[in-house]
């Protein structure tokens, strides 16, 4: 079991790293990736009469400052869900409205449109886009089955689960091969679905490696190791 630090996911001739904190960082361009915030789940679901802790945008806003600040991107891409739904926008408190607007503020910010919110409010900053493109990397919310080489994709949510030392270990992942990157989620109420689940497996018919996200570093765990 390796931690990654160096040597990073190497992937359309890029040489990223799985951050702990569930983002993606490219060093070389500055950039960092998050999928999948779900940013004011609590609120949707309060709707509908299913109460949650009204508190998970500020707490997933605030991880994400975190990682901002001790990583400096000149480049934020967000890979789609970052709302829970296309309302979400004007429900922001606006001490979390605020507290985005900051960590938008003097960086390119890239909103990529998800299936929960495929549209994003002008007003609110940066860019929408289907799909983001730098060198051979293109940031897209879901995964391709036909896809060139260097696909970075969110809308899973994948997570794993292993034996270590005589306990099962399980948490959010990044999972990969020499095509294909898929995000674990960043939102603080994002469920998971295990990486063995047909809808993420049938994305690596070759077999692929699991990032797994642990209290302080992330380890690489082949496919074959994990259990469901």
């Amino acid at each position: 079991m390796q931690p990654i630090g160096p040597p990073p996911i190497g992937l359309g001739g890029a040489a990223l790293t799985a951050d702990p904190s569930g983002a993606l960082w490219w060093p070389e361009r500055a950039l960092l990736a998050v999928a999948d915030l779900h940013l004011e789940k609590g609120s949707a679901f309060a709707r509908k009469g299913a109460l949650l802790p009204p508190y998970d945008t500020a707490a997933t806003l605030r991880r994400l400052g975190e990682v901002i600040a001790r990583l400096k991107p000149r480049i934020v891409v967000c890979l789609g869900d970052s709302f829970h739904d296309t309302d979400g926008p004007n429900r922001l408190d606006p001490g979390d409205a605020a507290a985005l607007a900051e960590l938008m503020t003097g960086r390119m910010w890239v909103w990529i449109a998800g299936n929960h919110d495929p549209e994003i409010p002008a007003g609110l900053g940066g860019s929408v886009s289907e799909e983001y493109r730098v060198d051979a990397v293109t940031f897209r919310h879901e995964a391709r089955l036909m896809t060139r080489p260097g696909e970075v994709s969110g809308h899973f949510h994948p997570k794993a689960a292993v034996r270590f030392r005589g306990k099962r270990l399980s948490g959010r992942c990044f999972v990969s091969d020499a095509r294909r990157l898929v995000l674990p989620a960043f939102g603080a109420y994002a469920g998971g679905l295990n990486v063995h689940d047909p809808a993420i497996a049938g994305l690596f018919p070759w077999g692929f490696t699991a990032w797994l996200i642990g209290p302080s570093k992330v380890y690489a765990f082949p496919g074959e190791r994990l259990t469901g």
